[in-house]
């Protein structure tokens, strides 16, 4: 007589919980290895089915301004192949000479303004880690020297007025505190301490005339910043225009006869000011009241004449020039787009300001405002594809879950609509943060998905987003961190009643703090999704504060709570998307960079075993050579590529 197998209860309870994920491993694709990127249980995509389209859009180029030589050279970055260098500019749209050559990518670099002694002052670190390494480059010599020791996070290099020596901030004491360090490169000697920082980021504005002293910005939080005079000699400070309640300053410049301080602060003001304070008095003069919108950025010419600053017109750059002899605002041309200005710097001779700028449908390029002419010249334009049609977005807004003075709080979105008939399906694309804002700025992927797959992009800005002043920004701090996920619900719903929208066809996707945003809403709203992407987002508040870079631990919980505190920790596991993964059902796209050392890619990682063990659809691509950002051309390709790839396999 047979007798019928029975497992064992528990060997038939583990077979049973192992199921979904057995049945995922064999359903799944098998994980491979591409050029620096791991694609695990994504599809391979044959080379014939790779949108060559996609890849020229991308291709596009874009060019960020840096400063000026002493000889009124532009230095920029610029990207040809990979990633960005340094280039030279000697006049209006000339040929971009290179500087650096290397494999990875050069950020922020600074010509010494002695013009008897050029070189260059510029960072670098190695795959995306961020642990950037201060180098200075001179001309003649095949390699740059560092200067730092290699491994420590260093950055906010800044010349001395005689190019003698260069103050930076530095991790090196103890891997934690941003300390104010000075270099003397051409001295052989090595960098020396002036002022001993803490966790907060402590970052070198501007020299004195007689480079004795030093402005220091102390930034704890995107709400709460110090501003110190220190000397260079012996590193005694003392805090400027001092504030009982929390105030944010975003940047500062000495007066050129060192008698005050020009600075940026939201002080007493729901937005951020461009103030002059006396060093003597205290007193203190407003110059952009006149503006109901925050001050991004200023530039001060070296003789003093000009003050220059932009100001964020609900997403748009307003530039504006001090005459700061006569007291005058100057009637300067109008840039010749509307869109988002970057950096500032005037030339040496304080004739020109040069400026980038960006917009919808141009790419960033670097333009000169000649002060004495009047005009506006560029000096670079950048090649793109498909910018000649790109669509330009519409500001509306929606009314969300809460209500202000006694009305529904209406948000801020920005919506791109393809040329042909509707209603399109519609991908909302969530920035990061959260102390950010999206802005109209070039985006070769928004026109390649507006234009060529024909969907609807809707760009929110989301309460705690920047740029709609101080109380804007606080409505997300602390406890109220989920109220952001709550827009997202009124917005899907909004969605839903416009007659151009497939309400059917909503996917949604975001970078970091907005990876974190997207899961969530997949969480809470999926049966009103398609999908999500989430690239580098976070995904377990707990173990992202804990496992986040040391120098940053104590700002990250200065913006989302201390998780060592019992009851923030209960109400940051609550809205973590870890913790409610069962009820992701949707497929989801999950991307991130190996060095990212703001998000760790446990991060990740943690989410795709969670969310496969119950047999859910994931695709997950992993950069081993980036960061938080992907900055090589063909990470950047292949991370869009497989986008696409995602969105394709979302149709009916």
């Amino acid at each position: 007589m047979c007798r019928k197998f029975s497992p064992p209860r528990a060997a038939l309870a583990l077979l049973l919980a192992l199921a979904p994920l057995l049945l995922q491993t064999a359903a799944s694709a098998p994980r491979r290895g591409e050029d620096g990127l791991l694609y695990d249980g994504i599809p391979e995509l044959a080379a014939s089915e790779r949108s060559a389209t996609l890849e020229a859009y991308i291709a596009g180029r874009e060019a960020r301004l840096l400063g000026w030589s002493p000889k009124g050279q532009l230095l920029i970055a610029t990207r040809f192949g990979e990633v960005e260098q340094l280039h030279l500019l000697e006049r209006p749209l000339g040929e971009r000479r290179q500087i650096t050559f290397a494999h990875e990518p050069t950020r922020a670099g600074a010509f010494c303004p002695d013009p008897n002694h050029p070189s260059i002052a510029f960072t670098r670190d190695r795959d995306g880690n961020e642990l950037a390494q201060l180098y200075l480059q001179k001309p003649g010599e095949p390699l740059p020297r560092r200067l730092t020791d290699g491994k420590s996070v260093n950055g906010g290099a800044l010349w001395s007025n005689s190019g003698r020596a260069l103050a930076f901030y530095s991790t090196a004491r103890d891997g934690v505190s941003h300390d104010i360090m000075i270099a003397e490169p051409d001295s052989g000697a090595l960098p020396h301490l002036v002022l001993a920082g803490d966790s907060a980021a402590w970052i070198p504005l501007d020299w004195s005339p007689d480079d004795s002293k030093l402005l220091v910005l102390r930034r704890v939080s995107a709400a709460e910043s110090y501003l110190y005079l220190v000397e260079v000699d012996g590193g005694k400070r003392r805090e400027i225009d001092p504030s009982t309640p929390k105030v944010s300053i975003l940047d500062a410049r000495f007066a050129r006869d060192a008698q005050g301080v020009y600075l940026i602060s939201d002080r007493d003001s729901e937005y951020a000011r461009l103030r002059f304070v006396n060093l003597f008095t205290n007193e203190r003069n407003e110059l952009s009241a006149h503006l109901a919108a925050d001050i991004e950025a200023l530039a001060l010419s070296r003789d003093g004449h000009y003050l220059a600053y932009v100001s964020n017109q609900g997403g748009a750059s307003r530039l504006d020039v001090v005459d700061l002899r006569t007291h005058q605002d100057l009637v300067v041309p109008k840039p010749p787009i509307e869109g988002v200005i970057g950096a500032l710097a005037f030339d040496p001779e304080n004739r020109r300001l040069a400026f980038d700028l960006s917009a919808a449908s141009r790419p960033r390029d670097v333009y000169v405002l000649d002060l004495e002419a009047r005009r506006i010249e560029p000096w670079t334009a950048s090649e793109v594809v498909g910018a000649a049609g790109a669509a330009t977005p519409k500001l509306v807004q929606f009314p969300t879950f809460d209500r202000t003075d006694g009305h529904a709080r209406a948000l801020p979105v920005w919506v791109y609509e393809p040329s042909v008939p509707g209603p399109h399906p519609v991908l909302v694309v969530l920035h990061g943060g959260p102390g950010s804002q999206f802005r109209p700025a070039f985006d070769p992927w928004i026109t390649y998905v507006v234009n060529e797959l024909h969907y609807a992009v809707v760009a929110p800005n989301v309460r705690g987003s920047s740029g709609y002043g101080r109380t804007f920004m606080a409505l997300d701090h602390g406890a109220l961190r989920d109220d952001s996920v709550k827009d997202l619900g009124a917005l899907i719903v909004w969605i839903g009643l416009q007659g151009s929208f497939d309400k059917r066809h909503v996917v949604i996707a975001g970078e970091g703090h907005g990876g974190f945003l997207a899961l969530a809403a997949l969480v809470n709203y999926g049966e009103r999704l398609r999908g999500a992407v989430d690239f580098g987002g976070i995904t377990d508040f707990g173990s992202f504060l804990a496992g986040s870079a040391p120098e940053r631990q104590d700002q990250l919980r200065a913006e989302y709570g201390d998780e060592r505190d019992l009851d923030t920790r209960a109400y940051l596991r609550r809205i973590s998307p870890l913790t409610s993964a069962d009820r992701i059902t949707r497929p989801v796209l999950i991307v991130h960079g190996r060095n990212d050392r703001r998000v760790p890619i446990g991060e990740s990682e943690q989410l795709v075993t969670r969310l496969r063990a119950r047999g859910a659809t994931v695709w997950f691509l992993e950069a081993t050579q980036a960061g938080y950002a992907l900055e090589r051309q063909s990470e950047r390709e292949a991370y869009y590529q497989t986008f696409a790839q995602f969105l394709q396999s979302l149709k009916d």
